[in-house]
């Protein structure tokens, strides 16, 4: 069941964007959308009710230019000052004392940033990190990231053109126990699959649920 519509908004303190809170619970899982989405995406959505059942917390927050309707991205220091305050709002509201953080594509990176330069997180996960554009396998995302000491699961299509299989394992190597990698056969950044595949998008969806809860347990989390 879809429980968005019935939800209603929460503000973000000191960010023109919102957030819905779904559950109760020991852990709160903040989850940014990517670049050109929102925190109405339907996978978001369904692990943040999935989370919900499991007896914890969710939290999913707009970033302001996706609030506002826009497609371009706010500037670098906007969208981690808003990951900030969704920690804030998400610990405040839910009573969790655990969070983890995390999102698809642009936000994940942008919760990886803000852990890295110290913002509090007992985990994160990443569901496709963006960790090179298309093609650019030079512009890689990921010097911060030995800088997390959390736990972190990265959930990664294998068709990803943003994450080309042999840089991701090669960073997961440098990242060392910390960090596991859970790989979505036939998948792209978006996990979509091809119909060739055998695979459903919800064959999919029920993978990446079942990844991310199993996780969250085997952390304590």
């Amino acid at each position: 069941m879809n429980l968005e519509a019935n939800r209603g908004e929460l503000r973000l303190p000191g960010i023109p964007a919102s957030a819905s809170l779904y559950g109760a619970g020991g852990t709160v899982v903040v989850l940014g959308h990517g670049a050109g989405g929102n925190r109405r995406n339907a996978m978001l959505v369904a692990l943040a009710e999935a989370l919900e059942g499991s007896g914890r917390a969710a939290l999913l927050y707009n970033f302001p230019y996706s609030e506002a309707g826009s497609r371009r991205p706010d500037p670098p220091a906007v969208l981690e000052a808003t990951t900030r305050a969704a920690s804030v709002l998400a610990l405040a509201a839910s009573g969790a004392r655990r969070i983890v953080h995390g999102g698809r594509s642009m936000g994940g990176r942008i919760a990886s940033q803000v852990v890295a330069a110290g913002e509090r997180a007992d985990g994160l996960v990443f569901l496709g990190y963006p960790l090179h554009p298309p093609g650019q396998f030079e512009k890689r995302r990921e010097a911060h990231l030995p800088r997390i000491e959390a736990p972190m699961l990265f959930v990664q299509g294998t068709r990803d053109s943003f994450a080309r299989p042999d840089l991701l394992d090669a960073l997961l190597g440098r990242l060392g126990p910390r960090a596991e990698l859970h790989p979505v056969e036939h998948a792209d950044h978006s996990f979509g699959v091809l119909k060739r595949s055998g695979r459903t998008p919800s064959d999919v969806l029920n993978e990446v649920t079942t990844t991310l809860l199993r996780w969250l347990e085997a952390c304590g989390l």
